[in-house]
This record gives C-alpha cells, structure tokens and sequence, in this order.
C-alpha cells in the first residue's frame, strides 16, 4: 500500500508537469499557428498515458486504502467528514472527470483536420483537465 501511494503521489508531479507542458506548447501551437507535428503529437500522447497511469494507480489506491473501510458507515458518515468526503468522493470524482477531459482532448484532436483546431481542442481539454485535477490535490497532506 506504501509504495502504491508513494508512487501515485510522486507521479503527481510528473503528469502537472507534462500536462503543463502540453498545454503551453497547444497554446504556442495556436499563437504562431505552425503545423501540428510529431513533437506535438508527443507531448500531447505522453500527457495522456501519464494521465492515464496516474488515474489507474489512484483507483488502486482508492479501494486498499484506509479510508475505504469508512463506506460500511454508510453515506453520511463519509458525508459529514471532510476527510473523508474529500479522499473517498471529492478527489475520486473530480479526478475521474478530468481524465475524461484530456481523453475527450485527444480524441478530438485526432479527428480534426487542420492544426489549429488541434491544437485548441488540446489546449481547452487539457486545461480544463488540469484546473480540476489542481482543486482536488489534497494539498495539505502533498507536501
């Protein structure tokens, strides 16, 4: 359990890191309205997978965690704790819902035919995924 919450902890980083990345390089991508090329294509790929595992170790995490024995005290008991409304609802959910975002994103981006376009629906998908993932990060416990 240690080293999976480890892990998806440190791996945090690097998936802000590489979604940051591909925003930054989506949004350069619109401004000087270059063609979409395999660097591109890269990022916004590795962005995904990384998001990807991220969320994959999270579901791991989520079902041998402590906390997930708090559900036998039913709903309203989670409910009424912040800690647990955050780690057992909150965090799962929006996280959930963000990977949705950057996979709408890429799936998007493929079908559309001009750079531009793809380069949007990468910089809109991603950044909206990024802002949700950013308001559940349990930042108290991260550092």
């Amino acid at each position: 359990m240690d080293i999976i919450l480890s892990l998806h902890s440190r791996l945090a980083y690097i998936v802000l890191i590489v979604l940051v990345l591909a925003i930054l390089n989506a949004f350069l991508g619109l401004v000087t309205k270059r063609s979409f090329g395999n660097r591109d294509l890269r990022l916004s790929l590795f962005a995904l997978i990384f998001s990807h595992i991220q969320l994959l170790l999270g579901l791991i995490t989520y079902f041998v965690s402590p906390y997930f024995s708090a559900w036998e005290n039913g709903m309203g008991a989670v409910m009424k704790d912040s800690t647990l409304r955050l780690f057992l609802v909150e965090h799962p959910t929006t996280n959930i819902l963000a990977i949705v975002l950057i996979t709408m994103g890429w799936s998007l981006h493929k079908k559309a035919v001009n750079a531009r376009k793809k380069f949007f629906r990468i910089a809109v998908f991603y950044g909206l995924g990024i802002v949700l993932l950013l308001s559940r990060i349990p930042w108290e416990q991260w550092f």
